[in-house]
């Protein structure tokens, strides 16, 4: 098995690198920064070329899965938002995963492949301040839908939507709003937030 997997840098990525490991998978990582626990490609995936780089980077070889969990947070206000920033968000949560999704098509249909996009659970109820972050993973939950009905039964398509997760997005979003994970936590009906792990295995 071949798993490619954007983001995996980042905590749920690099979560998601050992749970396939684990499971026997080759790893293809993907990231913009260079990682000192994992190997993987560095490719930007807010640039337009970014599936053509992937695609190239594999040479044709068949993959069984993709999962698009590379994604950017932004805390700001729509009204403090400017035209370069909403680009910025949807280039990397919206155009990435639909870049990438459709450069790789031919490798996943090779072998029945799958797609899991991970998106949100502000994709169905959000919060303050956060409307482009939001909209991102609102339409990725779209995107998914659509690309599930047409790629049929050759690659199927499906999401997971992460609350709250222990993370450096997490903590950023906590420090901009004032609060304390603890206190945070509280409010959660399970008494805590979610690990990297447990998004990993879903």
């Amino acid at each position: 098995m071949r798993a490619v997997i954007t983001g995996a840098a980042g905590s749920i990525g690099h979560a998601c690198v050992q749970a396939f490991r684990n499971l026997g998978a080759e790893v293809v990582g993907v990231d913009v920064v260079p990682s000192a626990a994992d190997e993987h490609h560095l490719i930007d995936l807010a640039g337009p070329d970014c599936g053509r780089e992937l695609a190239a980077a594999l040479s044709g070889r068949g993959v069984d899965v993709l999962v698009n969990n590379a994604a950017v947070g932004h805390g700001k206000d729509a009204l403090s938002t400017g035209v370069a920033e909403f680009d910025a968000v949807v280039a990397v949560n919206l155009r990435a995963p639909f870049l990438l999704s459709c450069a790789l098509h031919p490798n996943l249909s090779m072998n029945g492949g799958a797609i899991v996009n991970v998106s949100s659970v502000h994709a169905l109820a959000t919060s303050s301040p956060v409307s482009v972050y939001a909209a991102t993973k609102g339409g990725l939950q779209a995107l998914t839908r659509a690309l599930a009905l047409e790629w049929a039964p050759d690659v199927t398509v499906n999401a997971v939507l992460p609350g709250a997760v222990d993370s450096p997005m997490l903590d950023d979003g906590l420090r901009r709003a004032g609060k304390n994970l603890a206190a945070f936590e509280a409010a959660v009906p399970v008494g805590r937030v979610g690990q990297p792990g447990e998004i990993a295995d879903a």
